[in-house]
């Protein structure tokens, strides 16, 4: 696992969409579980999902650009700058977020919630 905490273990977070239920993503989990935590999260909670504001944020930037990108090699090119242009604190004050957006949903237990 390349994301290693202090103690040692990594932290995966799984949603159920449909990417990461096939077969193959299955057994991968099967055979490394013992390397990271689990946390699951409930289906269609994008508030629970740290990469949800960081494809809005990339989102965002590539709208606005102008000219916007042409081909789908101009559209990757943009995006690595983009997230090479992230501050490394960035990815942690989004982690840092995941407590109070625990306690959002919940509180709420309906529907994603700001926070």
């Amino acid at each position: 696992m390349s994301i290693v905490h202090s103690d040692e273990f990594g932290q995966f977070q799984q949603d159920s969409a449909t990417p990461h239920t096939p077969r193959v993503a299955t057994k991968w989990l099967q055979e490394y579980f013992t390397d990271f935590r689990h946390f699951h999260c409930p289906p269609k909670s994008p508030d629970m999902n740290i990469i949800e504001p960081i494809w809005v944020a990339l989102q965002c930037v590539v709208q606005k650009r102008l000219p916007p990108p042409g081909t789908s090699m101009d559209l990757r090119t943009v995006l690595q700058d983009l997230w090479c242009g992230k501050p490394p604190r960035y990815l942690q004050t989004l982690f840092d977020t995941m407590p109070r957006r625990v306690e959002s949903l919940l509180c709420a237990r309906v529907g994603p919630k700001r926070y």
